[in-house]
């Protein structure tokens, strides 16, 4: 594992950077839980540079590695432990569900939304794959441009990206035009943009919409930040309230949410959630045949 190699550096104290989603409060200030997101941080920011992303999108894009039913992968999630994530009371699997329901209450009338909400982490699988952890979770970024100061920890984890020192990147623009669209923007590989592939490559019968939360919902710099508005199109712009209002849903692993049931609350996915979800893949993926 190369990351074994690497130093394992405590929180700089001086940091004064937001915290990635869902750090907050006194767990931001200490503690060996943060140095470990934090290390996950420095190692993704080291590493992920225009030709490693190049390289992944080249190495995962035909989709052969493998091949697997949703709720194969959604099973396979729960053996997953998200280094860039410090609550990880439950299981990943129960996150997917979780946010579907979530969904499910705030947009009854948008079963693609569910879907998405099931879907949108399933691409942490690959770090069963083999990948290291700053290859699959956390927060995105573009490469190819100068780093904006809303990535987190940007002011003490980028030092040794080698895309900073080439003029190439290095710019507010780097190789990248003007309101280009973020459709030719490359983003720093991880879940997102390896689920966002799948489900390019398997054509999956989604709105754009889906295809944006998809991609983008941990691009916080994006959705959360406000930077990075000088490569977005007018079509961004558009989805990006989308990609908002997929972030506002609530999904805090078992919290916040009065409404569930006992089970919810104590980390267990009823059974009828599972058919209900199920139901909803069988209609996206394999429609009845016209007669």
């Amino acid at each position: 594992n190369s990351r074994e190699l690497l130093p394992q550096p405590a929180l700089p104290p001086h940091s004064t950077q937001r915290p990635p989603a869902g750090i907050t409060g006194v767990l931001f200030q200490a503690g060996p839980l943060l140095d470990r997101v934090y290390n996950t941080y420095l190692l993704m920011h080291t590493h992920q540079t225009v030709d490693f992303v190049r390289k992944k999108g080249a190495e995962y894009g035909a989709c052969a590695q493998r091949r697997m039913s949703i709720m194969e992968a959604l099973d396979l999630l729960d053996n997953v432990v998200d280094e860039s994530d410090p609550d990880v009371d439950f299981p990943n699997s129960y996150h997917a569900y979780q946010t579907a329901e979530g969904i499910r209450r705030a947009h009854p009338d948008k079963d693609w939304f569910q879907l998405v909400g099931l879907l949108h982490d399933m691409g942490k699988i690959l770090a069963l794959a083999g990948e290291p952890q700053w290859a699959v979770v956390g927060d995105t970024f573009p490469v190819g441009c100068r780093v904006q100061e809303s990535v987190v920890f940007s002011d003490s984890t980028f030092h040794d990206n080698p895309d900073t020192k080439n003029p190439l990147y290095n710019t507010q623009y780097g190789i990248y035009q003007p309101h280009c669209g973020l459709a030719n923007v490359l983003m720093s590989w991880g879940h997102d943009e390896y689920m966002y592939q799948v489900m390019k490559f398997n054509n999956f019968a989604l709105p754009q919409e889906a295809f944006y939360m998809i991609r983008f919902h941990s691009f916080y710099p994006w959705h959360t930040g406000g930077d990075y508005m000088h490569l977005c199109s007018n079509e961004d712009l558009r989805m990006l309230a989308w990609v908002k209002e997929f972030k506002c849903v609530p999904q805090p692993w078992g919290r916040g949410m009065g409404l569930l049931s006992q089970a919810w609350r104590l980390g267990i996915v009823p059974m009828e959630a599972k058919a209900a979800n199920l139901k909803l893949i069988k209609t996206f993926f394999f429609p009845p045949n016209p007669e």
